[in-house]
């Protein structure tokens, strides 16, 4: 069972307001089909179309403090532009076009444009610590938003900026610290691990050693932290997360997600 709602990001509700038993989250946006969008508003906007009300992207700050939704440290994989964006400035950023033809959208393009949209963000460089708390600020968006990073230090500099809670996921050293508790069956440890964020977003697996399964996902919850697992898209393997009692699920295929969701009765559109 999943531990109650530490904020209003993990409390998700369907369209007649009852609670959903599971987080269902687009990898930056919904790109199915057209790959090559992820991140740009018009996948955000596809994710929102199938009635999802969660969203997974990324954050980078550009030269002169603008935060940017976008994976990559620079232009040159997703855009037709080329350059870090740290090191370029928001007059040059907002002419990169993402596949060719979707612009770089804002931080607070993403919030602003769904008020009611819930928005997981990774905060993947320094340079993005700032705007992005900035983003998050300007659009008053800290009850639909998670902060998250690979990196500790990066995330509390965020929430250091902030003038309300955010939810929060564990970084890697937290996850590590966790599961050495959990492995251990050391619920003190397993919860001193957790006890600066709110949730554990995390692989099923990192390179041999297994991330989540039935005793992780009950450590976890003993802790009262949720579980997310990313990046979900075989609905088969959506199944068996859902059967081990996952709170979350991350995928770039959120069209078949949602077939799963619908199929067990644990969606609601709207």
């Amino acid at each position: 069972m999943r531990p109650a709602p530490a904020h209003p990001y993990l409390d998700p509700r369907g369209a007649d307001g009852a609670a959903l038993p599971v987080l269902a989250l687009a990898h930056r946006g919904f790109s199915h089909g057209r790959e090559n969008l992820e991140n740009s508003l018009a996948a955000f906007a596809a994710a929102v179309d199938l009635g999802f009300r969660y969203v997974e992207t990324d954050a980078h700050g550009t030269a002169d403090g603008v935060a940017v939704a976008l994976h990559d440290a620079s232009l040159d994989r997703t855009t037709d532009a080329t350059g870090r964006v740290a090191d370029l400035p928001w007059s040059v950023v907002r002419h990169a076009r993402i596949g060719g033809s979707e612009p770089v959208p804002r931080l607070d393009d993403v919030l602003g444009t769904w008020p009611d949209l819930r928005v997981n963000i990774d905060v993947k460089e320094d340079s993005g610590i700032g705007p992005t708390a900035a983003a998050i600020e300007r659009t008053n968006a800290h009850d639909r938003v998670c902060v998250t990073s690979f990196d500790a230090r990066r995330r509390r500099a965020t929430l250091s900026r902030l003038t309300a809670p955010v939810a929060t996921s564990a970084a890697r050293r937290e996850v590590a610290g966790f599961l050495a508790g959990a492995r251990l069956r050391a619920d003190a440890l397993a919860r001193r691990a957790l006890r600066d964020v709110d949730a554990l977003q995390v692989p099923v697996a990192e390179g041999r050693l297994r991330v989540v399964d039935a005793a992780t996902v009950a450590a976890a919850h003993r802790a009262g932290r949720q579980v997310h697992v990313w990046t979900i898209n075989a609905p088969g393997q959506m199944g068996r997360l859902l059967d081990l009692g996952v709170d979350g699920i991350v995928t770039d295929r959120a069209d078949l997600l949602r077939d799963v969701l619908v199929a067990r009765g644990l969606w609601s559109a709207g």
